[in-house]
């Protein structure tokens, strides 16, 4: 019997933590993961993939102009900005759920809370803390706004892909 929890604990449960704690699971480790926001990271939660489906949908407007030139009748057609930001945070939901099923068939232990690394081999987990053999930080990073002239007028990708309304060109 080992003398820790896990064999690897890892912090952060983005693209990279879930692929390594699967990985180590599959060959036998006990795995332990933490996850204070939702899993799947920056890219999946609020980076290529929102950004993704944002900037395809920018481009449908060029396509329908242009379609006549090609043959289509394209009717009337309207742009709905709620129904693409319900739509967007529905894959990400989804993709959310997906990454949860990854690490539930793993076998790999979910903890949905912040991780603290203590020492070599402790980290906090919300209240508790638990021992690895080997932990793994895979915290990725997050956008920020640098303290500089006019900074109160942008935003980070995490405010942009939850905005109520579709901005107006400034240019």
């Amino acid at each position: 019997m080992s003398k820790f929890d896990f064999d690897l604990f890892v912090i952060g449960a983005g693209s990279g933590g879930v692929r390594a704690a699967r990985i180590a699971a599959g060959y036998g480790a006990r795995v332990g993961i933490c996850e204070s926001s939702r899993v799947g990271g920056t890219c999946v939660i609020r980076g290529c993939v929102p950004k993704k489906l944002l900037s395809y949908a920018a481009h449908f407007h060029e396509e329908f102009e242009d379609a006549a030139g090609y043959g289509w009748e394209v009717g009337e057609t309207r742009f709905s900005w709620s129904r693409l930001i319900e739509n967007k945070d529905r894959e990400i939901d989804r993709l959310n759920q997906f990454y949860l099923g990854l690490l539930e068939t793993s076998g790999v232990k979910l903890f949905p809370v912040h991780g603290r690394l203590l020492s070599a081999h402790e980290v906090q987990v919300g209240e508790k803390i638990v021992s690895a053999d080997k932990i793994l930080i895979a915290t990725g990073a997050r956008p920020w706004v640098p303290d500089i002239p006019g900074a109160e007028h942008s935003f980070t990708s995490d405010e942009a892909f939850h905005l109520k309304s579709l901005p107006k060109v400034l240019w």
